[in-house]
């Protein structure tokens, strides 16, 4: 059973954008799955009156990580499209911080810690606990926790909140492995303790 939300955590969306969910230009299979998932867990982190930050790829037309450059992904999460977009479905409060990454066209940012100085910002708000879900899990929020733990945040990845986009089949499995072994603690329940 995971803890209460208290003062000192925060919660970390990654990515939930239209272009990972299906239909879009690189969907994660059943990505709109975690959707009410992290609702549940909005609602839980509003009443608790903790930080929410929302990460998302915001990236220019011909990024360095679309294949059209050499890198391994369609062109996906354009500035201003609507494949950028937060999923319509999710209740993301006005509050919420969000968090671009992947602006620079010469650049790949998988991390929503990764050059955005989202550690120092939640350290200057005095979080100590931070916990993830979004997509994908085997790029975006593996990247995520990882550093949030190399920030030195005790770090709880959300599983029922997170989807793989499985570009290796097993490849969200060996994530999940990676984040445990680096301190991660896999929060199974879906639902958050009020």
């Amino acid at each position: 059973m995971p803890e209460p939300l208290v003062r000192g955590d925060a919660l970390l969306l990654v990515d939930v954008q239209n272009d990972f969910c299906p239909g879009g230009a690189l969907a994660v299979p059943e990505g709109d799955a975690v959707v009410p998932v992290l609702n549940r867990w909005i609602g839980a982190a509003r009443d608790a009156g903790i930080p929410i930050y929302a990460s998302r790829d915001w990236h220019p037309a011909g990024h360095v990580s679309f294949e059209e450059r050499g890198g391994p992904w369609p062109p996906h999460c354009i500035q201003g499209t609507e494949g950028a977009a937060f999923h319509p479905d999710l209740t993301l409060p006005e509050a919420a911080e969000v968090i671009s990454k992947g602006t620079d066209p010469d650049r790949d940012q998988y991390s929503a810690f990764d050059g955005t100085g989202l550690g120092e910002r939640m350290r200057a708000e005095g979080i100590t606990r931070v916990w993830v879900g979004g997509l994908a899990q085997d790029v975006c929020v593996r990247a995520s926790v990882l550093d949030a733990l190399a920030e030195g945040f005790d770090t709880h990845l959300i599983r029922a909140a997170t989807r793989p986009v499985d570009v290796q089949p097993g490849d969200g499995d060996r994530a999940l492995t990676e984040m445990r072994e680096a301190g991660a603690i896999i929060v199974e329940e879906a639902e958050p303790v009020r």
